[in-house]
């Protein structure tokens, strides 16, 4: 590794990671496509700390590698600590170790965080394992991460619209920025039976919300006409040009199996169609979601586009080499 220059990623460096994310993008068939102003934001999260929390390998004046550890702030509906790593190594750089000194150094500060916040606490440290065969899910296999669950990367294309379910005692109608609080209770609730699902903090949610990749003018929520209640929702982002993807969907429990759902999301379709700002739409699924969300998406003319994994370790477990 004679010659790389390690630092830490800062707000200047963002076209340099566009440059590196978007060729990752490419080279490892994700199509996680982001922007400079994109990673600004991610940046800028208050959850954290680039001076201590990422890195930056330099080839001169070419970003070739960088990496990012998270802890959740809450537990897991489990009790577990829920920490994160991410990165990537630029194709023309990898066989030199890179990697795997890159996934020390972020393996080391995700403990060194759990333990900050979540003292004594049992937990995992989670990655992503990309599609089968890459070189990602080799890496993590061999320092110990084991396959936790599949997702599913689904498509529709905009060029017809579903046709809108009618619920009984429900306004199907865009957020607006009074909803924030009521789309946040509504998520928390419907989510704490998902797999790996933690409460989100009202600080992370309002970055969320307020995210400038939202598309809230052709995202949807279920509203009880009697109780004001969100009951079911649809949030949706944009990061490539043409391309709408939906964030979020969820229906608390008590709601769940009136086509909520369902009619949320035919309305977001029809909306993205009307705008003509769209070619297509997609979502990432649980290939096990608890509410069989695949064979909705299924009815609504979604197709597979990938299968991804999530990878997880015991938190305190020493990496295998």
């Amino acid at each position: 590794m004679t010659g790389y220059r390690w630092a830490r990623l800062s707000a200047a460096d963002v076209t340099s990671w566009a440059v590196l994310i978007n060729h990752l993008a490419d080279v490892d068939g994700t199509e996680e496509y982001l922007s400079a102003d994109d990673l600004a934001e991610e940046l800028a999260s208050a959850s954290l700390d680039p001076a201590e929390d990422s890195w930056a390998v330099w080839d001169g004046e070419q970003l070739v590698a960088f990496g990012l550890a998270h802890c959740s702030t809450n537990l897991s509906h489990e009790g577990l600590v829920r920490t994160f790593v991410e990165g990537g190594v630029h194709s023309g750089h990898r066989g030199r170790g890179l990697g795997t000194e890159l996934m020390d150094r972020l393996e080391a500060r995700a403990v060194e965080r759990a333990a900050a916040m979540h003292p004594e606490q049992p937990g995992y440290l989670s990655a992503g394992g990309q599609l089968e065969g890459s070189s990602a899910r080799e890496m993590l296999l061999k320092r110990g991460y084991t396959v936790a669950r599949y997702f599913n990367a689904l498509t529709r294309d905009l060029k017809e619209a579903p046709e809108l379910p009618i619920v009984e005692g429900v306004t199907l109608r865009s957020p607006v920025p009074a909803d924030e609080t009521p789309v946040h209770t509504s998520h928390n609730a419907a989510f704490r039976d998902h797999w790996g699902s933690a409460p989100t903090s009202e600080e992370a949610w309002r970055e969320r919300w307020t995210s400038r990749s939202n598309r809230q003018d052709v995202s949807t929520i279920a509203v009880d006409e009697h109780s004001g209640e969100v009951l079911a929702y649809v949030l949706c982002g944009q990061w490539v040009d043409r391309e709408l993807y939906v964030n979020l969907v969820g229906t608390v429990p008590a709601a769940r199996r009136r086509g909520l759902a369902e009619a949320c999301l035919a309305r977001t379709i029809s909306l993205a169609i009307e705008t003509g700002l769209y070619d297509v739409v997609d979502l990432d699924v649980d290939s096990s979601s608890p509410t069989r969300a695949t064979r909705l998406y299924e009815r609504l003319g979604f197709r597979l586009k990938r299968i991804t994994a999530a990878m997880r370790r015991d938190l305190h477990r020493t990496p295998r080499r």
